[in-house]
């Protein structure tokens, strides 16, 4: 406690209690924290800019799909509340009860450069550090609520098939906390002539299968797509959201499972529906790529604007994969891996692969607002 210095502001706080109960329902423990209210600060004079450092999950199925290939060590070390045991590097003046609140983030980073590793820019999670022996070592950090073993059932399994990673305990307690668990299977998770849009009246639904499609890319998509009315949803998404749950109780352990391959190549494919949106007239772009043969990333993302042919649609979704095998480039170059070359991109719209091979074809749709050269070239690269 100390006397507030001339010409510096005071940070208010509030207690913030909660209940903290055992899965049968018996008391754990009371839990109190006094949070400081950011809001009453003010930029460039009592905070800089804060970031909660995330990993990626393509750099982890990416990770994983290298060491399955090149025979590499993986360990996992979880660390509880590593936020409180920071280091407050700015001076703030808070108003009573006192509370120094901090994050790991910055003297972690700090720490492991002094061991000589160095941080990836692809993504600033990912250290790692090449030894005199040839050896590296890898370390992927802040992997925060992505639980790959252990503490929520969740299971990566390593044997000679590869490694393999699901979601099956997470799929059963999703479905009995719906009520679901003796629901009928559903081969399907989509039906895929319905059109989500938004209506007048009906039962309100709140998602929580978005953390699902870490390891089930099978039903990424159609969690995309009942996840944009998450803020008002209706009978319509309830049918929609019963109908993924059916899909995994026909498959609960289902999952992904990285395995040996001797092709080192990067590939893919780019896809786009014009117009898809009832709502709002929006098309949506869509790829997923793969390393070594394998699955690694995979996005299904609304257009900003609404396009006024098809081979705009799939030109921007062109564009779009480009971007991330650049991306996924620039990841194994940090790890110092080479890839079969040239890097193979696959779309089904003639329109926009003739743009993309001759400039010229471009004069006819000029309202593409993209940079034709920057695929052009990275497509030759």
């Amino acid at each position: 406690m100390v006397y507030l210095p001339e010409g510096k502001l005071i940070v208010g706080c509030k207690w913030i209690f909660t209940v903290k109960y055992n899965s049968d329902g018996s008391l754990e423990r009371y839990k109190a924290r006094s949070v400081a209210k950011g809001l009453t600060q003010t930029y460039g004079v009592d905070y800089q800019e804060t970031f909660a450092p995330v990993a990626k999950l393509n750099i982890i199925r990416i990770l994983l799909s290298v060491a399955i290939n090149l025979e590499w060590s993986l360990f996992q070390l979880d660390v509880q509340n590593g936020f409180l045991n920071g280091e407050l590097e700015e001076e703030v003046y808070m108003g009573a009860p006192l509370v120094l609140k901090t994050s790991l983030e910055e003297r972690f980073t700090r720490f492991v450069r002094k061991e000589g590793y160095s941080q990836g820019q692809s993504d600033h999670t990912m250290f790692v550090k090449h030894t005199d022996g040839g050896k590296m070592v890898v370390l992927i950090v802040y992997v925060d609520d992505i639980i790959l073993t252990g503490n929520d059932g969740d299971e990566m399994s390593r044997s000679r098939m590869g490694i393999f990673m699901s979601q099956r305990k997470y799929v059963l307690n999703l479905l009995e906390e719906t009520g679901m668990s003796g629901c009928r299977p559903n081969d399907t998770h989509v039906d895929p002539n319905q059109k989500l849009g938004e209506v007048s009246d009906g039962e309100r639904l709140v998602g929580k299968l978005i953390y699902l499609s870490h390891t089930r890319l099978d039903i990424a998509f159609v969690i995309r797509v009942v996840s944009q009315y998450m803020h008002s949803p209706y009978v319509e998404h309830l049918e929609a959201v019963h109908k993924i749950l059916r899909y995994l109780k026909s498959a609960p352990r289902r999952g992904l499972l990285f395995k040996k391959s001797d092709q080192r190549s990067v590939e893919v494919f780019t896809d786009a529906d014009r117009a898809g949106s009832v709502s709002d007239k929006r098309s949506t772009s869509g790829y997923c790529t793969f390393l070594w043969e394998y699955l690694i990333t995979c996005r299904s993302k609304k257009q900003n604007v609404v396009a006024r042919s098809s081979t705009e649609v799939e030109f921007r979704a062109m564009a779009n994969g480009v971007c991330e095998v650049l991306w996924i480039k620039n990841v194994l170059g940090e790890l110092k891996l080479d890839i079969e070359a040239p890097m193979r991109l696959f779309c089904d719209n003639k329109s926009a692969i003739s743009i993309a091979n001759n400039l010229v074809q471009y004069d006819r749709t000029k309202h593409i607002e993209i940079d034709r050269h920057f695929i052009k070239e990275k497509l030759e690269n």
